[in-house]
Formats: C-alpha cells, structure tokens, sequence
C-alpha cells in the first residue's frame, strides 16, 4: 500500500483516556476494525513513531508495537482469561524443568542460568515444581499450574500481546515472568533459554541458516520484549 498520509499524531480520548493514533486526522483501525487507542502516552508515540517512519510504502512488517497494540484489541482484550490461560500452559512445561543428563559443561550451565530463575518463581509465587532430565513430560503439581495461571490473569491485559510472544519463542513461562516484574534482563532471559544451542555451537559450529533464523526470532523477542516494557512503563493507563 502507498503512504496516503502525512501528518501522524495520537490523541487522547477524555472519555476512556485511551490515545487514539490519528493519520491526517482519520483514525487508524486494526484488522478487527476496532479503532486503533492504546492506554499510554508512551505506547501512542511508539505507534506514532512507526507510521511517521514509514516511506513511499507502508510495510506493516516494520510497526511491531502496532502490531502487538492490534493484537491486544482484537485477540486480548475480547477474552482476556481464555488468552491468558493460553499462555499460562507453558507452565505445565518450562523449559527450566527440563534438564540435559549429560555433558557435565552443559549441566552445570544450565544450572548457573535456570535455578535462580527457578528459585525466584518458587519464592514469588509460592510453588513446587518437579525437575527432570530428558524430554520426557513430567506432571507439574495441579497447585503450581493454577498459581501459575492466576499469575498470568493478574497482568495488564496490555502486556498479554507482547508476552505471549516472549514465552513461545523463550520456552519458559517462568522467565518470561521475571522479565517482566525486572528480575531478569531480556539479554539475559534470552541467553538462559539458548544455553543448549549455544553450547552446541561451540562444539560443532553455526551453519547460516541458524544464524539467519536466530536473528529473525531475536528480532521477534526484542520486539515484544519493548512493547511489555512499554506497557509495563505506562503512568497514564485507565483502570
């Protein structure tokens, strides 16, 4: 599509306090035709930002914040429990529970980056979980599971869009939480939930093919990974 606009500017509605993202004036909708208003005023200019960015074409492939502000209003906010227990069911099978038996290397790193993660989310939320080695399922307790759950319904229904995308791409629920509540960097969670193929590549090498794929799905991380921070930075967000 050809750029059709140009002035970009959001607009805070005084009746909901949502900022509404305005092209020459005519609000942007989403893909469900809900029109485009988001809770902050750091959100909006992100989105702002995007459009203004945008050249002769616009390639929606380059407004990632859009994109998960589209999501949040036409799969989050519709359903917010049923989105939310979607995600919640990766805690039934973290990757921090899921441990190599062998080399000794890989062990101990796994180790170094998976247990304070696990110490942490067994102090927060006061929860057991069953660790094992293989890729075998193993049950979680039905009492992590629910905790976990009600975990995940507690956040800004904002955040969901964005947080989905860092628990399927990380693998871990749990570390996706810490990111979130600032316990962990997203430079960190993201090495914590690559350990296995970083080792892998020191012992035998990367081919371009998981480079290129890595840096696509690091893009994709550090993308959702702005928008939480985004939402989770908003001050001006209605109850």
């Amino acid at each position: 599509m050809k750029r059709f606009y140009t002035l970009v500017l959001s607009q805070r509605d005084q009746d909901n306090g949502l900022h509404r993202i305005l092209l020459d004036g005519r609000p942007v909708k989403t893909p469900g035709k809900e029109p485009l208003a988001v809770p902050s005023d750091a959100l909006a200019a992100a989105i702002v930002s995007e459009w203004a960015g945008q050249g002769e074409k616009i390639d929606p492939a380059t407004m990632p914040i859009m994109g998960f502000a589209n999501a949040s209003i036409d799969q989050v906010l519709p359903d917010v429990a049923t989105f939310a227990k979607g995600i919640a069911a990766y805690g039934a099978n973290d990757l921090l529970c899921y441990r190599a038996s062998d080399p000794n290397e890989l062990v101990a790193e796994q180790a170094q980056l998976w247990d304070p993660l696990l110490d942490w989310a067994r102090d927060r939320y006061d929860v057991a979980f069953v660790v094992t080695s293989g890729i075998m399922p193993v049950d979680q307790p039905a009492a992590t599971v629910e905790r976990l759950y009600a975990a995940v319904d507690a956040l800004d229904p904002w955040l969901l869009s964005g947080f989905s995308t860092l628990v399927s791409i990380s693998g871990s629920l749990l570390g996706s939480l810490a990111l979130v509540e600032g316990v962990i960097t997203a430079d960190a969670l993201w090495a914590a939930a690559h350990v296995d193929e970083a080792w892998q590549a020191r012992q035998w090498g990367e081919d371009a093919e998981a480079i290129a794929r890595n840096a696509i799905r690091r893009g994709q991380y550090d993308d959702a990974a702005r928008y939480c921070a985004l939402v989770a930075g908003a001050s001006d967000s209605p109850a």
